[in-house]
């Protein structure tokens, strides 16, 4: 049952805040509630003001109305720092350095103000954050890209165009965000020395078809084998097309002799320092959030884990994982991204 009267804790009065932050809001209280009768002294003891100050208030009222309440305009020293001491921090700003306050402070030709004030003023004008790091960029990418494109257009029919990457498991656990109990932050045990292997993978654009292969080195010699087994998926076509980034062993002269002797591959690489144009790099994205926050207990495990995330997985989901700006329907536009 609920009591008959509920008094307020007077210990937990904040009557400060109607002096501070809510005074306007005060203003209004004391209008209504001389409007209801009270007295300018009944008042003052309730909202704890000076009864002149409610009457200073209740007369502006009656002269200016409800806008003449909030605070006027104030006159006081100078603001230090012109507008153009704002032009000139972000135009220093525009320019990635390891900038903090005092470099700042000097780079705009120490103006006369404590370092402080000058932290307020680049407060107004920036954040303090990380930058980000981008790839560099091919110059040549456009050109790169549209003899892709036409290179891939005078195919014969029947060809098969795969993108082809590389990537790293490591025995080491990736650790990633994830929900925990409150209060209960889990612990990953991690082995003593790490282990890797590279995992060489190549999706079909068309089907959503995956291949694979782990080794324990990224080497020339691998590289080739993938690649035969590549062109041993495909035994009736009349050209596999391989898309792929310029990496050392892409271009080795092992490779290079390997390409000799099967022209039904051919080996397109790509423009530089693009990986955003490779739809196997969202795939490994999926696969290594896939084996985050676990802890196998030997290299085979984690070599399983790899071979279990592909073999779970449809062409379908790969596909839309792999490359999900590929319209519905998609067919033989192979390679629109490149």
């Amino acid at each position: 049952m609920r009591p008959a009267h509920v008094f307020a804790d007077p210990t937990l009065a904040q009557h400060t805040a109607l002096h501070r932050q809510w005074r306007v809001a005060a203003r209004i209280v004391m209008v209504l509630l001389s409007a209801s009768g009270m007295s300018a002294p009944e008042i003052a003891e309730l909202l704890h003001y000076d009864p002149v100050t409610v009457r200073r208030w209740i007369a502006r009222h009656a002269r200016d109305g409800l806008p003449g309440l909030p605070d006027r305009a104030r006159g006081g020293r100078p603001r230090l720092g012109s507008p153009r001491l704002g032009q000139r921090i972000r135009t220093l700003l525009t320019t990635p350095k390891a900038w903090t306050t005092a470099r700042l402070w000097r780079a705009a030709g120490r103006p006369a103000m404590s370092l402080r004030t000058f932290h307020r003023r680049l407060r107004e004008q920036a954040r303090w954050c990380r930058p980000r790091l981008i790839a560099k960029g091919d110059p040549d990418h456009d050109t790169t890209c549209a003899d892709i494109r036409a290179r891939i257009a005078a195919l014969p029919p029947g060809s098969v165009v795969l993108a082809e990457d590389e990537t790293h498991i490591d025995l080491l656990p990736r650790v990633r965000a994830t929900w925990m109990p409150t209060g209960l932050r889990h612990r990953i045990p991690t082995p003593g020395t790490n282990r890797r292997r590279t995992v060489h993978g190549a999706i079909d654009l068309a089907t959503g078809a995956f291949h694979h292969h782990v080794s324990v080195k990224n080497v020339s010699v691998v590289f080739c084998y993938f690649l035969q087994q590549l062109l041993d998926a495909h035994p009736d076509t009349p050209a596999v097309v391989v898309v792929c980034d310029n990496g050392s062993t892409h271009h080795s002269g092992i490779t290079r002799r390997w390409l000799a002797k099967h022209p039904r591959l051919i080996l397109i690489q790509g423009a530089r320092y693009s990986p955003h144009d490779n739809p196997v790099e969202r795939v490994w994205a999926g696969l290594k959030h896939w084996i985050a926050n676990t802890a196998p207990a030997t290299m085979a495990d984690r070599v399983r884990q790899t071979h279990a995330y592909f073999h779970n997985r449809t062409h379908d989901q790969t596909l839309t994982t792999a490359a999900p700006w590929i319209p519905e329907g998609y067919g033989q536009n192979f390679w629109p991204g490149a």
